[in-house]
């Protein structure tokens, strides 16, 4: 499996993670918050951690980051993951 292979692969894993998150868990659980944190990194953005996120609706979230940089990380209608600076 090639290097983009395992990232889009990656990505389409973290928006079925996302997906599955749902209303049974709040935005700020940690297992959630590492999910966020990974699919920004594997967006190439700067974040380190995500410290705090809040649900806006399905599989769309707004994430602080540990470093000062916060984003919209959301699943568009083609189905793909968008990291979004805010």
């Amino acid at each position: 499996m090639s290097g983009r292979t395992k990232v889009r692969g990656s990505i389409g894993a973290a928006a079925i993670v996302m997906a599955g998150a749902g209303p049974a868990l709040a935005a700020d659980d940690p297992a959630v918050l590492k999910d966020l944190t990974a699919v920004i990194a594997l967006q190439g953005q700067p974040c380190g951690q995500v410290v705090t996120a809040t649900k806006q609706g399905e599989n769309d979230y707004a994430v602080a980051c540990k470093d000062g940089s916060k984003y919209r990380v959301f699943v568009n209608p083609d189905g793909r993951v968008v990291v979004q600076k805010q």
